[in-house]
């Protein structure tokens, strides 16, 4: 009886399905951002350039757009929990795989295949969340990204201390940390098997169809906005660190704190935020907080060194701009959740490969335009520098973008 009574507390107060979410959101955050610290000793094992390091975020990004193309299929058909399972389950073995790897061309093959289960993982939460958060969208969205910002902000600190440990006489290096990290996403499998999802109450005829929904030039402004604000978002997580070492001299410890720092603002942004967006409205969020983000990105780049602190402040802007897009989609499409998610992420894949093949040709080129006039150390720094304007102009992009969203949408009396 009293075992009954605290599983009936248990469901009630937290419920396995806001466990998976929650749970799930915390162990992406580690995936996503245990690679800053990592690059540059990647780079360093492999000799790769950074044109290459582009390349390979961009390769991977295509595993990530290639998850988003099948997941809305499988989890249509498969249903919610067992494509959850699955995504875990790929991000775990990713981890055995790159642990493995032993040349430059089986690592991308395993890191691609770590991001297939992370674009699967990403889209699966989406949709969760939408079936789970009905009411207080805005904040209950922040909220579960929350729990992404939260890990981020600790994952670069973790991944360089784990670095450096020693396990059996040898040090664990960049492998061993991605193995046991990418293993921790085992634990949400757990409550995933015994997670309830309501069931899609709406009919199939009267669900919106992607031939619907594309039609609408409203969803091709989500996808702008989304597509801008998210290629800026990642940008920090992949370059901040090889930024700080590189142009500025920092330690592998100094720069990881810098991008913790810079999560830090994520998280707090995103867990205290959520009730802001729901008070003024989810588009006016939207344009508010990514300008924020690219001016913050801007003047940082401009002042040098003095302004790095502001790359740290830019993470307030960039962090409500994915869960805001989230709980937009869910309330704008509440018969074609699924199909708007889907199709609206997949489009972001998209430009995100394109965003991180851009960001490795322009700091290249600007790296080589510059070592011909300053030197290779000028150079390097100047290449850098423009990448980082290029991340800032993409949030003043995703807030413009917004504007227009809002201005079409206030003609049709649709404001949300």
């Amino acid at each position: 009886m009293q075992q009954a009574q605290k599983l009936s507390f248990f469901q009630k107060y937290l419920p396995a399905s806001y466990l998976v979410i929650f749970v799930g959101f915390l162990i992406f955050g580690f995936s996503e951002n245990i690679k800053g610290p990592a690059i540059p000793r990647i780079q360093s094992d492999f000799g790769a350039t950074e044109l290459q390091v582009g390349t390979l975020l961009a390769y991977n990004s295509i595993g990530y757009l290639l998850a988003c193309t099948f997941t809305g299929i499988v989890t249509s058909k498969l249903g919610v929990k067992i494509s959850s399972l699955i995504a875990f389950g790929a991000m775990a073995l990713s981890g055995v795989f790159i642990y493995i790897s032993s040349t430059y061309f089986t690592f991308s093959l395993s890191y691609f295949f770590m991001y297939v289960g992370n674009g699967m993982l990403e889209i699966v939460l989406a949709i969760f969340a939408a079936k789970i958060f009905i009411r207080n969208t805005g904040f209950m969205m922040n909220l579960s990204h929350f729990f992404y910002g939260l890990s981020s902000t600790v994952a670069p600190i973790i991944a360089a201390s784990m670095m450096k440990w020693y396990v059996f006489g040898a040090e664990l290096g960049w492998q061993g940390m991605y193995l046991i990290m990418l293993l921790l996403s085992i634990i949400p499998m757990i409550p995933t098997v015994f997670a309830k999802v309501p069931k899609n109450e709406v009919a199939i005829e009267d669900r919106i169809s992607i031939k619907v929904f594309i039609k609408d030039p409203a969803a091709w402004m989500i996808v702008s906005i989304l597509s801008f604000g998210v290629i800026a978002e990642m940008a920090f997580g992949g370059w901040l660190v090889n930024f700080l070492e590189k142009a500025y001299d920092w330690s592998t410890a100094s720069a990881s704190t810098m991008l913790s720092v810079f999560f830090l603002c994520f998280m707090l942004a995103r867990l205290l935020l959520g009730p802001v967006t729901d008070r003024i409205g989810f588009i006016k969020s939207l344009i508010i907080f990514s300008g924020l983000a690219g001016i913050s990105t801007l003047l940082a780049v401009f002042f040098g060194a003095p302004g790095v602190f502001l790359f740290a402040f830019a993470g307030i802007g960039v962090a409500p701009i994915y869960p805001t897009v989230m709980a937009l989609l869910a309330k704008r499409y509440p018969n074609g959740t699924e199909t708007a998610i889907t199709f609206t992420v997949t489009l972001m894949g998209i430009a995100l490969v394109m965003g991180n093949f851009l960001i490795g040709i322009i700091i290249d080129l600007f790296k080589q335009w510059f070592s011909q006039i300053n030197g290779s150390e000028i150079g390097l720094i100047r290449g850098l520098q423009s990448g980082f304007i290029f991340v800032g102009l993409c949030a003043i992009i995703c807030s413009l973008s917004g504007i227009v969203l809002y201005r079409y949408l206030h003609k049709k009396q649709e404001i949300m």
